[in-house]
């Protein structure tokens, strides 16, 4: 399917212009966090962007290096290089000078992501990387949980509500794995995907994850219904002959980077209606975007440095499905000629037993 071009009628906007590399933004509502170089070091950013024309913009952590920040609400986690090595440290902006550590121990723990007041990262005291949790609600009482405790390497970990999504195996060979942590003591496993080649860089948002593949020999982005953990149901998002990744998603709808245009650019599938559409289309590159709501947010070099943008979604490309129609057979939120093929394609099928059943 060819994608719709709407951005030329989404306006895009830097968050907060300068000649300083801002790398790896997230965002929940409207409050967007980044890492940014500054005087040699990276430090956490964070921007509330409720009005684009002027947001509100602070240096959150400014001390050695703090990189690959995440929010959920009001919590933001980040690693950070303070005692010479990796730790995961955190805080809630509504007291936003009150800084934690979630995780200050021996080795390495990187990569933190958060779902209200449980935070995940990957660890590797026991020699490999294995994926951790913990409840940080109450910054005095942090206790850290095993996700992974098996052999070989479990890395890049997301998570939404009780489920965890990471990658697991060796360098070239990794698989998608989820892992419910109702009980942080006794979380259950399951593979999603464990294909050939590489299945990696899991997003998830509710029942549905996402993640770079390069079955094919390029890098794809699939995903997997896991209402069902032990059954996963695995589809094609954006699978054809060019690179896409940096794939991330919220609510009904999916966000990449694709260099089919030569160049890096966002582009965007809706999963209510089925369709991909472009987000950016400036001769510069444009990677690693998230999204929250209707609100995307990328790494744009358009000025020559590195800087984080943002855009906001409207229009039908972005339309969302309130409710699915009687008759909507293929699920994309529409009663039309395609359900109809699909139901005719069917008719008179039948698999009572006995077959003399269908037809009294």
């Amino acid at each position: 399917m060819a994608a719709a071009n709407a951005s030329g009628s989404w306006k895009a906007f830097a968050i907060h212009p300068v000649a300083q590399e801002q790398w790896l933004p997230d965002i929940d509502g409207k409050i967007v966090v980044w890492q940014q170089l500054v005087e040699g070091d990276w430090d956490i950013y964070v921007a509330d962007i409720t009005n684009p024309a002027s947001p509100s913009v602070f240096d959150l952590a400014d001390y050695e290096d703090q990189s690959n920040p995440a929010i959920s609400g009001q919590t933001v986690v980040w690693q950070d290089h303070y005692y010479g090595d990796w730790d995961i440290y955190a805080t809630n902006l509504a007291d936003r000078y009150n800084i934690y550590a979630v995780i200050n121990s021996t080795g390495e723990q990187m990569y933190p992501a958060v779902y209200n007041n449980v935070a995940v990262w990957q660890d590797d005291y026991f020699g490999d990387w294995d994926i951790y949790a913990a409840d940080i609600s109450v910054p005095s009482n942090i206790q850290e949980h095993i996700i992974t405790s098996y052999e070989g390497d479990q890395q890049m970990p997301a998570i939404w509500g009780s489920v965890v999504a990471w990658q697991n195996g060796p360098a070239n060979d990794y698989d998608i794995y989820c892992s419910d942590i109702t009980s942080l003591n006794a979380p259950q496993s399951y593979k999603i995907s464990g294909y050939d080649a590489n299945q990696h860089s899991a997003a998830i948002y509710n029942d549905m994850v996402i993640w770079q593949d390069d079955y094919y020999g390029d890098t794809d982005v699939y995903g997997a219904s896991v209402f069902d953990l032990g059954r996963p149901s695995e589809f094609a998002v954006a699978a054809n002959v060019w690179e896409q990744g940096g794939a991330d998603i919220d609510g009904h709808l999916i966000v990449w980077h694709d260099d089919r245009n030569g160049n890096w650019d966002i582009y965007g599938y809706n999963i209510s209606t089925g369709r991909e559409f472009q987000i950016t289309n400036n001769p510069a590159d444009q990677i690693n975007p998230a999204i929250s709501g209707k609100t995307v947010v990328w790494e744009d070099n358009r000025s020559g440095t590195w800087n984080i943008y943002a855009v906001i979604l409207d229009g039908p490309l972005a339309a969302e499905c309130s409710s699915i129609p009687a008759g909507d057979v293929n699920g994309d939120c529409m009663v039309n000629f395609t359900d109809f093929a699909l139901m005719a394609s069917n008719w008179l099928e039948c698999n009572l037993e006995p077959p003399q059943a269908c037809w009294q």
